[in-house]
Formats: structure tokens, sequence, C-alpha cells
């Protein structure tokens, strides 16, 4: 049994389908990559799976539970499926270290005192130890994303969604963001990512899917995917994005 399963998921926002009966298996200590051009259901697809969207349709089976049936209280989901976002949405009134263990206190109930070790020890994983009692506005881009996956990794998720986290940040910085990825990778962890660093998904990806019109045209590993994509609107895809 696959850690998340998706079975024909759809999502409409009026008359538009954004999600058309997706498809999707994900196991345990994989790094599934989605690739496609803007519009085409990406970051979506995550927001259905972290329960921000409903579905219309389908099922979203995580550890063989369907989360996506209606009545289910998605905090206790969101708790277990941590998830980034493009923009890093910190409290700029709190420090990053305060930012980071708001939701274990809210959720858990745990006191500064329980939650500062393991809160801190990834602030020193992460290269940001004598960053932790700075303000948002004292940190680089990167930084403050670093300081976002903290902020989810704080929860001690089962699975990561990343939700292209790295375009709001200048180039130089780019670096900084996937290499916690790749460490978050070596650690096992099962991690779903929305991405246009093409680079980056040929390198780490285990498996990469190609989303169009709401739909996964073309999935595999990204040594077929890159090298010999079957699908001619994979192939166009991958033509303009790696020019």
């Amino acid at each position: 049994m696959a850690k998340l399963e998706l079975r024909g998921v759809v999502k409409r926002f009026g008359e538009n389908t954004v999600c058309d009966g997706i498809d999707l298996d994900v196991e345990e200590g994989q790094m599934v990559c989605l690739i496609g051009a803007s519009g085409a259901g990406k970051s979506t697809l995550l927001r259905c799976i972290n329960l921000l969207e409903s579905v219309e349709d389908g099922a979203i089976l995580f550890d063989g539970q369907d989360i996506a049936e209606p009545g289910l209280n998605p905090q206790a989901v969101r708790a277990r499926i941590g998830m980034v976002f493009q923009s890093f949405n910190l409290f700029p009134h709190l420090t990053a270290l305060d930012n980071a263990m708001l939701a274990p206190r809210r959720v858990y109930g745990q006191t500064r005192a329980q939650v500062a070790p393991q809160v801190e020890s990834l602030f020193t994983r992460f290269g940001l130890a004598d960053r932790m009692h700075n303000y948002p506005d004292q940190l680089s881009g990167g930084q403050q994303q670093r300081v976002a996956i903290i902020r989810a990794l704080a929860m001690r998720p089962e699975v990561m969604l990343f939700d292209e986290i790295t375009s709001a940040l200048d180039p130089q910085l780019v670096g900084e963001v996937l290499d916690v990825l790749l460490m978050l990778k070596q650690e096992g962890m099962t991690m779903v990512l929305a991405t246009h660093e093409m680079g980056f998904a040929r390198q780490a990806a285990d498996k990469v899917c190609f989303l169009k019109d709401g739909q996964i045209v073309e999935d595999g590993p990204p040594e077929q995917i890159f090298a010999h994509p079957q699908n001619d609107a994979t192939k166009a895809f991958l033509a303009r994005a790696l020019k």
C-alpha cells in the first residue's frame, strides 16, 4: 500500500475543471515532482491533498484512509501532512523561532519549554541556529523559506508538500532551499512538490509527473521523462522548459 493514493480526483472551480480524474501513487520515502505549465493543476492538486480544497469526486487515501470524505477533521490531517507555499507567510511580529513554535504549541497544547528543544534542533540542522531570534524582515528570502520549512517540520509530519517554494526567490538563493529538500530526501521524508526547477527534478526525484489541463499526461522515473518522453505534450513542454 502506497503512503498516498489518489484515485480519480476531480476539482472544479465553477465551470473550470482544474483536476480532471487524477490518479497518483506516492510510496513512503519517495520524492514525486509535479511539472507542467502554470495553470496545469499542480498547486490545486497539492491543496486538495492538504484538504485546503475539497474535491468534487475521487478518493485521496492516506495510509489507506480516504481523507477526502466530507466531515473529516482537516486539522488532524494537516498535522500529518505538512505544506510549504511560494510565499513564506511568516508572522512579521514574531521571531523565526516563535513562528516555527506557534503551530505545535497551539495544536498539541505544549508549552514553549516543551517545544523549543526540537524546533531549535531544526534550526541547527538547516544552518539557521544564529538566525532563530531574528524577525522575518531581518532574513533573506532563502532564509525565510527555510524557516517556513522548519515551521512545517515542527509538526513532525509524515508527508511534506511543497508548492513552487523557490519561485519567489532570487536565483542565487534557490540552491540553499533545494539543499534542504535533498537533506529531507536522504532522511526518508515522503514528499510531493510542484516545481519549475527541471534540473533539480531530474537529479532528485524518484518519480516525475507531467500535468497538462488538469491531468497527469505522463509519469515515470526522471531519466525516462527527461530523456525519453513518450507524449507529444511532454516533449513540447520540455523543449521549452530546458532551453
